[in-house]
């Protein structure tokens, strides 16, 4: 990228429409991986295709879309300022033109990690609970039996919100009404609960993934000042994705399960980050750390590949350029 000035605009409509087309193709894959690391114990699905078949079946094919649209309204923002907050870090840490050392590249990936988390904490907490609401059916109804007392997506009581109480009963809920409900009884600080750990999640990640992106993007550039080609950095992009998610996973797991808000009869509940860690490690063992590794990478590899194939073509430019 050379020394060529940062347009701060540009980066960011690149990064939104590298997100969306992102989010859009790997979606299922994202909602399977959320439902295989909240199983505990003898689960409802035995690996992604089985979880995949099942919510098809069940739920239709909307149902494998269970949250994206809260996905597809935040991840512009999230992607624009984690892409457009690591150019202006490793332009911030850059001298005189030259390139970044790898602990000044790991700087900038750690600047853009935290940056991103104002959008990506509260973007997840509700994501999350649309994606599970099915797997909490289905562990219901298997837990009570076909002719227990309670619905699978009966309405709850009025005066109990979605964000107390067991999952005993509810119904399909909405991001509209989960965010009203936590406002209401936790405040702002209910959208952010998990926060911590978010941070220690994408914090890890940014500073692996973009130095390795950069190294491996690097090689198929003829000079610092022109781009690689797409393909390329589709590659690259995909390449550091998937090694950076799969290193996070174990981090991941419990960012999902601190931020589930309903579970399911007899499963755990936690009371933060150690207790948590503590908790699966006792019940369900170190391999519980790595589950939906596998979905994560298929859904973060091609998720980056795509963002920084659109972002290195430069989408953002031509649009600002044809409106000059």
């Amino acid at each position: 990228m050379g020394s060529k000035k940062i347009s701060l605009p540009a980066k960011l409509i690149n990064g939104g429409i590298a997100g969306l087309v992102g989010v859009s193709c790997v979606f299922p894959i994202d909602l399977a991986k959320t439902r295989l690391q909240n199983q505990q114990g003898q689960g409802v699905y035995t690996g992604m295709r089985d979880c995949l078949v099942k919510t098809l079946r069940s739920e239709g094919f909307f149902g494998v879309y269970r949250g994206a649209a809260v996905n597809l309204t935040l991840v512009t923002p999230e992607k624009a300022i984690k892409l457009a907050a690591n150019d202006f870090f490793r332009q911030l840490l850059s001298q005189d033109g030259k390139e970044l050392t790898l602990v000044r590249e790991m700087l900038a990936g750690c600047g853009a990690g935290t940056c991103q988390v104002v959008v990506t904490s509260p973007m997840e907490m509700l994501k999350i609970q649309l994606q599970d609401a099915g797997r909490l059916a289905i562990h219901q109804q298997k837990a009570l039996g076909p002719d227990g007392p309670v619905a699978p997506f009966a309405q709850p009581p009025q005066d109990r919100p979605y964000t107390t109480g067991p999952a005993s009963a509810f119904k399909r809920p909405s991001a509209t009404v989960i965010a009203r409900d936590l406002l209401k009884t936790q405040g702002l600080a209910g959208l952010y609960k998990g926060l911590g750990v978010t941070l220690l999640r994408d914090v890890p990640f940014s500073v692996i993934y973009f130095p390795l992106f950069a190294n491996i993007n690097k090689l198929g550039q003829r000079n610092s000042e022109e781009k690689a080609p797409f393909f390329h950095s589709f590659v690259s992009g995909c390449v550091a994705g998937s090694v950076a998610a799969v290193a996070v996973t174990p981090l991941d797991v419990l960012k999902t399960r601190i931020q589930t808000l309903k579970k399911g009869l007899g499963e755990d509940t936690y009371n933060g980050i150690i207790d948590c860690a503590r908790k699966i490690w006792t019940h369900e063992g170190p391999a519980a750390f790595m589950k939906g590794a596998g979905c994560r990478a298929l859904v973060i590899a091609p998720l980056f590949g795509i963002a920084q194939g659109v972002y290195f073509i430069g989408i953002g430019e031509y649009i600002l350029g044809y409106f000059q």
